[in-house]
């Protein structure tokens, strides 16, 4: 049994992916420090979250806002430095509570939650640091704005007051991802933006090697997720 193998202890698999990280930090000759792992915990537990900030995690991801209002208030008590990202598409019927409950968000993809997350961050006084998230693969089905838009898009957050701070993206399942990842490091650098949240449990190695700032791993650390059947 290996360190990251399903049967490992939860500590065992997130010291084995922080090991990997830091290997490819390495190989790229960037410093490991410069990446912040973010344990995406979305249908996990709060269980296996307590684990996790018990062998010294303290980035945690949530797709979807309910999930993350009940998931983390009694463990935000214990653990107060605890840093929840969402990770997931957010309406903007959600962002007032987005704002609240969580500390970054990476999914901002159009004008319209744009516009609503400059409202809610003027009314809450609540400023949270921003990725915008690019569709690098243009896929229909997947949320972010097109390659080509990311510019202008950029813009209008930045002339919104929106603290944008980087971009983000999830490649096509079914292509290689060090070309996605490549395009959102050269988006990221025309636009002076500094992070990258790229890189999930399959291919974060890559990520950090092409400049990834956030990681997004989920399985390698908790483990299979079991999918309730669609009612």
């Amino acid at each position: 049994m290996t360190a990251s193998s399903p049967e490992a202890p939860l500590a065992q698999r997130l010291a084995a992916v922080h090991h990997q990280i830091a290997e490819a930090a390495a190989e790229a000759g960037r410093d490991p420090a410069g990446v912040t792992l973010i344990a995406v915990a979305k249908t996990f537990p709060a269980e296996a979250v307590a684990e996790a900030l018990a062998a010294g995690q303290r980035h945690f991801g949530e797709n979807r806002v309910q999930e993350g209002m009940a998931k983390y208030p009694a463990l935000r008590e214990r653990h107060p430095d605890l840093v929840l990202h969402l990770i997931g598409p957010l309406q903007t019927n959600k962002v007032k509570q987005a704002v609240a409950h969580f500390d970054v968000i990476h999914t901002v993809d159009r004008e319209s939650l744009a516009q609503e997350l400059a409202k809610e961050f003027g009314k809450s006084g609540r400023r949270l640091p921003c990725f915008v998230q690019v569709n690098t693969g243009e896929e229909p089905q997947k949320a972010g704005c097109a390659p080509r838009d990311a510019d202008a898009f950029i813009a209008t957050c930045r002339a919104l007051d929106l603290p944008i701070v980087g971009l983000m993206c999830i490649p096509p399942a079914d292509e290689e991802p060090a070309p996605h990842f490549a395009l959102l490091n050269k988006i990221a650098k025309r636009n002076g933006l500094t992070q990258l949240s790229m890189g999930m449990s399959g291919d974060f190695d890559t990520a950090v090697m092409l400049g990834a700032t956030h990681v997004r791993v989920g399985s390698a650390i908790f483990g299979g997720r079991s999918y309730a059947p669609a009612a």
